[in-house]
């Protein structure tokens, strides 16, 4: 998102300073015109926004501003066009959508990094200095890289059609260590190693441009998003008699809708940008059989994911005509994951909620323009909150053309 929208400014400022030889009484309508149409030919990615400031010039200061510069009347001017601006949408929480016939691919590897370092007790707390019980410490480092291919799709001046399919590898390390009474090491340590690498969930989108954002109002697209299970799901893996996974998931293994508003105001030479979406995670039914510690032979019955909240508002800055940054902050708020287990011999049945999870990061974005087709993003996400990978590295470069 971060590189994305970074984009929107390096246009920005290239579409003024070629138009600083104009005659001054000609700027106000002029500039904004040319500015608008160089969005239409941006880079892959995100197009730069126009603002249609020609449209709210009157014709009485039209008439008088074309008669100062040839010193003589003229005749009644003509009507504006209502031309409405090419908006795309950014490729994960909506931006200026991509000009009408014209096709985006944009190639992307991400990284991330998670590392978990953690003691838990087990007890009794008799005193504030004495604790009766158990300690247990863990560690766990977890890397995830993901490849993959975006195609975005300008079919009409205000819907963008848009589809996304990665490819995920993952590998995890993690060692717990507790202390044992009366053992001749005094601790008891488990180190587990895995990873898993396939195809993960593809994505569908749409997004549609709302309003004309003249006169100074912030342009609002709506954006749609359906996470197919393409991926391998927790529950698709490998795993022990036990229930202890083989490998890791790919996927989520739950479908998902997201349906979300995006707000840009072009605020020269910024961009504001804000996002907020809910995601609705389906209900599935796993029918899947495990053994517990006791022996007993458990079945996985409905397994309902926690909803979640997403929020995301930032700005984007132009540096100069090439090069642009931006910097935001994005938080989702996910709720309780619900899982029924089933005892098959004496059919009783429990309900295990898991924690909230608060995931926040800080984006920060360096956009640079290559050519008018072709654009390089680098995004870092820096993880704030306890939930959050502590860092996610993205490099994108958008590729555009035209089809039809």
């Amino acid at each position: 998102m971060i590189g994305i929208i970074a984009c929107l400014i390096t246009l920005r400022v290239r579409c003024e300073t070629g138009n600083n030889n104009r005659k001054e009484a000609m700027s106000s309508g002029t500039t904004t015109l040319r500015y608008a149409a160089g969005l239409i030919t941006v880079l892959g990615c995100l197009p730069a926004l126009a603002q249609e400031a020609a449209q709210d010039a009157t014709e009485q200061t039209r008439q008088e501003a074309i008669q100062n510069v040839r010193g003589k009347p003229v005749g009644q001017a003509p009507e504006p066009q209502d031309e409405r601006p090419q908006i795309q949408a950014a490729a994960e929480y909506g931006g200026v959508l991509t000009p009408k016939g014209r096709l985006i691919l944009e190639p992307e590897f991400q990284y991330s990094h998670e590392s978990i370092n953690r003691m838990t007790f087990e007890g009794v707390s008799v005193l504030s200095t004495l604790l009766i019980g158990v300690f247990t410490a863990q560690d766990v480092d977890r890397d995830n890289y993901t490849a993959s291919l975006t195609g975005r799709l300008g079919f009409t001046d205000r819907l963008e059609l848009e589809m996304k399919v990665p490819y995920v590898y993952r590998d995890e390390n993690e060692r717990v260590n507790v202390p044992i009474e009366d053992s001749q090491d005094d601790v008891f340590s488990l180190d587990r190693e895995l990873s898993g690498d396939s195809l993960g969930d593809i994505e569908l989108a749409a997004h549609y441009q709302l309003n004309r954002g003249q006169n100074g109002m912030p342009f609002f697209i709506g954006n749609l998003r359906y996470k197919t299970t393409t991926g391998r799901g927790p529950f698709d893996i490998d795993r022990d008699s036990s229930g202890n996974p083989l490998e890791l998931s790919t996927g989520t293994g739950f479908h998902s809708i997201e349906p979300s508003i995006t707000m840009l105001l072009p605020s020269a030479p910024a961009v504001y940008f804000a996002n907020l979406g809910y995601v609705f995670h389906l209900e599935d039914s796993v029918d899947q059989s495990l053994t517990d510690v006791e022996g007993d032979n458990i079945e996985v019955g409905d397994v309902d994911p926690g909803d979640a909240v997403r929020l995301s508002f930032g700005m984007a800055y132009a540096i100069n005509p090439r090069t642009s940054f931006t910097l935001g902050y994005k938080n989702d708020f996910i709720g309780k994951t619900k899982t029924e287990y089933v005892n098959t011999i004496n059919g009783s049945t429990t309900q295990v909620e898991s924690q909230t999870l608060n995931v926040g990061s800080l984006l920060l974005g360096w956009n640079y323009s290559l050519s008018q087709d072709v654009n390089i993003n680098l995004g870092l996400e820096l993880g704030i909150t306890e939930d959050a990978p502590d860092t996610t590295l993205t490099l994108r470069m958008p590729i555009g053309m035209n089809v039809f």
